[in-house]
């Protein structure tokens, strides 16, 4: 367990706070692409803090302060223009960089605009998202993490807004055991009350439920990499113990296998608000074109009581751990030694920040890509897309499912094609 000292120390994230100071250290997701494919303005929370994302109609994006300087109107309301946003009440105008351009109602000879200005803060898009970074400046590169640059892959997001706070939700990825139970035993509950016949769907849960027989963990340049081996599987050439699955410090992690792969994003919005995202890539493999897409689709993921899905599994628990777990009540086992180090690289990294360094994954130099590995299970042949493919989808927008399956069928097609020839 921990001092309830050191348990406000790591998940309170407001200004001038530990934890905060660490966490403004990075760039975040301040929205997708498809919340802002047109000129207008959104509300932004992040860190505990408020600001407005607006794309104006030259197609540049900028991240500023909540309200207007004149007469404190949020500036979620403004008017989108050629060069930047106009606050509806009286017509000042802000560019990307805070700048006021323009005071409708003041005489034509003013220079007083150009002295007036607001925060404004360094923002990319980049694979379907819009990320703003609100720490101290430099500001650092944007991490152009595989994921978001893999060419010639198809691309879905599902987003859930959590009552719970952003270190619950990340020490889940930590956690190996929960799969055995969470999305296992749990699971194959819920299939059970709902009366769900689809053996795919039984036959998942029950790869699941496997006990663990072993777990380890390691510090890698990026994080942590955790390893499992569950009953039936061979040590000598299993994935998930020879290879390991990357969590990306402080707030993602990387899942999935070659041809589907996926990216958990953990937001912080406050100390007890997570916008959780799951950035999913499907990669049909050269033979195969994927359509351009833009913006990409993003779907709901929903938290509910009893969850047929793994993810929700997931969300559920987080959010009944209450908004901020009280770590000073819990009891570790011996199975939870990935969590120990998990809090002890955060400590870390918040004592780096505090003694004027970099904490890790905050690069300064520009680069193109920042390769993860991932396992691989097998040539395309006999690739069959993974239940993630299939969970989660209930308000997908348009046929963004349907046109994965036709990828991937045109993939195994192709593969099983070369191997006939070969």
């Amino acid at each position: 367990m921990l001092s309830s000292e050191t348990n406000e120390k790591i998940t309170r994230v407001g200004p001038g706070t530990p934890g905060g100071e660490l966490m403004r250290r990075y760039w975040y997701p301040v929205a997708t692409s498809a919340d802002l494919m047109e000129p207008g303005a959104k509300a932004v929370r992040l860190l505990g803090e408020d600001f407005t994302l607006f794309r104006d109609k030259s197609n540049n994006i900028g991240l500023i302060g909540q309200r207007c300087p004149h007469r404190r109107v949020n500036l979620r309301l403004g008017i989108p223009e050629v060069e930047g946003l106009r606050c509806p009440y009286h017509g000042w105008m802000f560019d990307t960089k805070g700048q006021c351009l323009e005071m409708p109602a003041e005489n034509a000879d003013s220079t007083f605009a150009s002295r007036v200005q607001i925060d404004s803060y360094p923002v990319e898009e980049l694979g379907g998202l819009i990320f703003g970074y609100i720490g101290p400046l430099p500001a650092p590169e944007l991490p152009k993490w595989s994921l978001f640059v893999q060419p010639n892959a198809f691309r879905m997001i599902g987003s859930t807004f959590l009552n719970a706070n952003w270190v619950q939700c990340q020490e889940n990825s930590i956690d190996q055991t929960h799969l055995e139970w969470d999305h296992g035993h749990w699971g194959l509950y819920a299939l059970e009350k709902l009366g769900i016949t689809d053996e795919r769907r039984w036959r998942g849960f029950r790869r699941a439920k496997r006990h663990h027989a072993k777990i380890a963990f390691e510090l890698f340049e990026y994080g942590i990499l955790k390893f499992r081996l569950q009953e039936g599987e061979d040590e000598a050439t299993s994935q998930g113990w020879n290879h390991g699955h990357p969590l990306v410090f402080p707030n993602m992690v990387h899942i999935g296998q070659r041809g589907e792969q996926e990216f958990q994003i953990r937001v912080t919005i406050d100390d007890t608000h997570t916008w959780h995202l799951v950035y999913h890539i499907y990669e049909p493999g050269a033979d195969i074109k994927v359509p351009e897409q833009y913006p990409v689709p993003v779907f709901d993921v929903p938290v509910v009581d009893l969850p047929e899905w793994i993810l929700p599994q997931d969300l559920i628990v987080w959010e009944e751990q209450d908004e901020i777990m009280d770590r000073s009540q819990e009891k570790l086992a011996e199975s939870d030694k990935g969590l120990i180090l998990y809090r002890r690289l955060l400590e870390e990294q918040i004592d780096t920040v505090r003694d004027g360094g970099d904490p890790i994954n905050v690069f300064r130099e520009p680069h193109d890509r920042l390769h993860l590995e991932i396992e691989d299970y097998g040539d395309m042949s006999t690739y069959v897309p993974g239940d993630a493919l299939y969970g989660n989808t209930g308000t997908l927008p348009g046929d963004a499912i349907y046109q994965v399956d036709q990828l991937f069928t045109k993939a195994r097609d192709a593969a099983i094609a070369r191997k006939g020839n070969g």
